[in-house]
């Protein structure tokens, strides 16, 4: 084996060890100041408002801020400034913004039968919020492409044939094999924190095992909008089951 190979090859496993590390570990720093990450989902935010407009519904949005308020003052979350809505599109999903922000979709009150059900998604939503995922799932991001382009770089000047096809894949590797693993965890976590929230407020936890299994029969016949971003709605019937032990 030629020594320009070989070296090549060793500076490729070096490299992708680096991202492994920085996005693969609960304890990796967090590269995004509080105030950078509340910028970023207020421009998010306004970008969505702007592109689907706030439901009309009156009833659907007393529900939400009456649950809403409920949970805030039963965590420990500062919650000052915090908006909630209620977006017009029959999406069955809901999801939170580093900030504050947390926006439920119509579709969403399709699946819900009560408040509890509804405490259970915008307590998950809460949950990542207190838990500062976004923050963290920047930062994993940031140390990714650190390390693409530290193996882009070393590709292109080495001279390595398809270059673009190998970072290419890399790249969906990273994707799928990295990130993907961390985000569950923070789905989990989510739901943890959500989960004793509920209880704390005065909802019933047990209503969220009923709420799951009303999305899956519901993304039997509709577009899983929400699988996009969660886990499937078996396995977290599966794993809210054993949170709801210990608490």
């Amino acid at each position: 084996m030629c020594q320009s190979c070989f070296t090549r090859r060793a500076f490729l496993g070096a490299s992708l060890t680096a991202p492994v590390a920085l996005s693969g570990c609960d304890e990796a720093p967090n590269l995004v100041s509080d105030e950078e990450a509340a910028r970023m989902g207020q421009e998010a935010w306004e970008q969505m408002l702007e592109t689907t407009p706030l439901s009309r519904n009156r009833s659907y949005e007393q529900a939400l801020q009456s649950v809403s308020m409920r949970l805030l003052n039963a965590s420990a979350v500062e919650h000052d400034g915090w908006e909630i809505e209620v977006f017009a599109s029959p999406q069955i999903n809901a999801f939170a913004l580093p900030g504050g922000k947390i926006g439920v979709y119509e579709g969403m009150f399709d699946v819900v039968q009560n408040e509890a059900q509804l405490a259970a998604i915008v307590g998950h939503e809460i949950g990542h919020l207190s838990a500062e995922h976004a923050q963290k799932r920047m930062s994993a991001q940031i140390a990714r492409n650190a390390g693409l382009r530290i193996v882009s770089f070393f590709l292109n000047v080495g001279g390595v044939e398809y270059s673009a096809e190998i970072a290419a894949a890399l790249g969906l590797g990273l994707d799928y094999g990295l990130l993907l693993p961390y985000s569950r965890d923070q789905e989990i976590e989510a739901d943890a924190l959500g989960l004793t929230t509920m209880s704390d407020a005065g909802f019933n936890p047990q209503e969220a095992v009923t709420l799951w299994q009303r999305m899956q029969a519901a993304n039997a016949n509709r577009a899983p909008e929400f699988l996009a971003t969660h886990p499937t709605p078996a396995s977290r019937i599966r794993e809210i089951e054993e949170i709801l032990e210990t608490i």
